[in-house]
């Protein structure tokens, strides 16, 4: 009986323990937004409208790339978009090196049963808060299809994919500076 009621006591202690500390390692907010990863004096950029040095690249990709680099940025960190170009905290330049659709997959026969589109891009990241910094970013990402599809039918969905990935790295890179 003795033991028992011993138990009972440890139990009771043990939760009350628990209900008491819990709290305190609760986060006192929760958001998606970044909020102090990135330096204070960090308010705005600019995205310049990027180059296109990949021969098979569609003519208004580096335009739809350089919205999503804007939209990204926007959407996911606190950084407002300065309009007027190479103003702001933060000016982001690049061009895309590559655009490619190789084959994967290949079978017996010799044919690929997938395809994959790979992007490349190389960014360079103007900080001129504070003191003056250059970061460089090079980001090759790719999507598969399946090779029975054919390309213009999916290639705008690929794209779609491949620039989120690439928007992720650079997001990734101003807050973390790797």
């Amino acid at each position: 009986m003795k033991i028992q009621a011993f138990i009972s006591l440890n139990h009771w202690i043990f939760y009350s323990l628990v209900i008491l500390i819990l709290p305190s390692c609760w986060p006192s907010s929760v958001s998606f937004m970044d909020k102090g990863s990135m330096p204070e004096d960090w308010k705005n950029f600019s995205v310049k409208t990027l180059e296109n040095n990949a021969p098979n690249a569609p003519l208004s990709y580096t335009a739809l790339l350089s919205e999503d680099i804007k939209d990204g940025i926007q959407n996911n960190t606190r950084l407002k978009l300065n309009n007027t170009s190479g103003t702001g905290e933060i000016l982001i330049e690049g061009t895309v090196l590559s655009y490619n659709v190789s084959p994967i997959a290949i079978q017996n026969n010799d044919e690929a049963a997938k395809n994959r589109l790979s992007i490349s891009a190389q960014f360079t990241i103007f900080i001129k808060a504070s003191k003056e910094e250059e970061m460089k970013l090079n980001s090759t990402r790719f999507a598969d299809y399946d090779s029975n599809a054919d390309f213009t039918s999916v290639e705008q969905s690929l794209i779609t994919e491949i620039n989120k990935q690439i928007v992720q790295d650079l997001i990734n890179k101003l807050l973390s500076n790797w």
